[in-house]
């Protein structure tokens, strides 16, 4: 069996088949997913699972550059948001219209994982990023300021 905690065999494929700047989508069950994306459905009933519930292992197992998110959510949803900070804490954030999520982000997704979260605005947009100190600590390698800057933290 394997020892991470991420038991859902699709998931795990899709998060070990993301190369850097991917794009993957955790969705409230309400998104329009594109026909043509890389859908994974996870929901069964209403909040089940949440978005919580399914960004946790997320987190465990993802590389999040950067975390997008709806420009309202600080507003509408900050319970949400700060969910999010937490379990990405060492991601850049950065909001954006959530018509551009729907539309145009969703058709550049990698893969977009679908919950069962009944979550306003719940549309969480993750950059896959790379593992800092694993890329920069062979001797002689030397870390861009971006990612020198990670390193410290």
């Amino acid at each position: 069996m394997n020892r991470n905690r991420l038991l859902n065999a699709e998931l795990a494929h899709a998060i070990a088949s993301m190369g850097h700047g991917d794009l993957m989508i955790v969705c409230d069950a309400g998104f329009p997913i594109p026909s043509s994306a890389w859908r994974i459905d996870l929901a069964i009933v209403p909040d089940t699972p949440d978005l919580q519930t399914v960004l946790e292992p997320v987190s465990a197992n993802f590389i999040a550059e950067r975390v997008c998110y709806a420009d309202t959510l600080p507003v509408h949803n900050k319970p949400l948001l700060e969910k999010v900070e937490r379990l990405f804490s060492g991601a850049e954030f950065e909001p954006i219209a959530h018509e551009t999520i729907l539309s145009e982000m969703a058709a550049k997704a990698k893969v977009i994982v679908r919950t069962g979260a009944f979550d306003p605005w719940g549309n969480i947009l993750l950059y896959s990023g790379v593992d800092v100190p694993a890329w920069f600590s062979k001797p002689g390698v030397v870390a861009p300021d971006y990612y020198a800057e990670k390193m410290r933290r």
